[in-house]
C-alpha cells in the first residue's frame, strides 16, 4: 500500500505509536492488512457477544439439569410401579441411590442437543446478534458513578425513614391527646 493511500485511511496513522494495530482489536496487522495473529485477538473480539454465548451456555444448562431430574423422577416413578418392572425388569438394576449420575449425564446430552438446536436456528442466530449489537451500544456506569448512586439512595432511605418516624411519633401523641389513653 502506498503511503498517500495510508494516510487518506488513516490520517492520524503519523501520530499514533500504534499505527500497525488494528484498532478493535490491538492486533497487529502485516503488509496487506492481515492479521498477525488472529487466533490470539480473538477472546478480545467477542465483546458484548460473549454474554449472549453466556446465556446460551445457561439455556443449555438449564435444559440438561431438568432434563436430568425429569428422568430420574421418571426412572423413579416407573420402579415403583409393578407392571413397569415386570415387563422392563432392568429398571431395578441400580438402586434409587446409583440413578441421578445416569439421569444427569442423560440430561446432559439433551442440554447439549438443545444448545445446538438453538444455536442452529438462523433467526434465533439473528436475534442473538441484534441483542449483542444493542449491549454493545451500552454505556456502562463508572465506579465513582455507581458509589454515588448508592450514597445518595442510603442518605435518601435514611432521611426518609427519619420523618416518617418523626410523623409516627406526632400521630401517636395527637391521638393519645384526643382519644386518651
Amino acid at each position: 500500500m502506498a503511503d498517500d493511500e495510508k494516510d487518506t485511511q488513516n490520517p492520524a496513522a503519523e501520530d499514533d505509536p500504534a499505527a500497525g494495530e488494528d484498532a478493535s482489536t490491538g492486533a497487529s496487522t502485516g503488509p496487506e492488512g492481515e492479521e498477525a495473529g488472529e487466533e490470539a485477538a480473538a477472546p478480545t473480539q467477542l465483546g458484548a457477544a460473549k454474554y449472549v454465548h453466556a446465556a446460551f451456555f445457561m439455556a443449555a444448562t438449564l435444559a440438561g439439569f431438568l432434563s436430568g431430574r425429569i428422568l430420574a423422577e421418571i426412572w423413579n416413578s416407573l420402579a415403583a410401579w409393578p407392571a413397569a418392572v415386570r415387563a422392563v425388569p432392568a429398571l431395578l438394576r441400580l438402586g434409587e441411590d446409583e440413578r441421578p449420575p445416569f439421569t444427569l449425564a442423560a440430561g446432559g446430552v439433551v442440554g447439549v442437543i438443545v444448545l445446538l438446536q438453538l444455536f442452529r436456528r438462523p433467526e434465533l442466530r439473528t436475534w442473538s446478534d441484534d441483542v449483542a449489537l444493542e449491549l454493545s451500544k451500552v454505556v456502562w456506569p463508572t465506579r465513582e458513578t455507581v458509589t454515588n448512586g448508592t450514597i445518595v439512595v442510603i442518605v435518601a432511605s435514611a432521611i426518609a425513614t427519619v420523618y416518617i418516624g418523626l410523623l409516627d411519633r406526632l400521630w401517636n401523641f395527637v391521638t393519645t391527646l384526643v382519644y386518651g389513653a
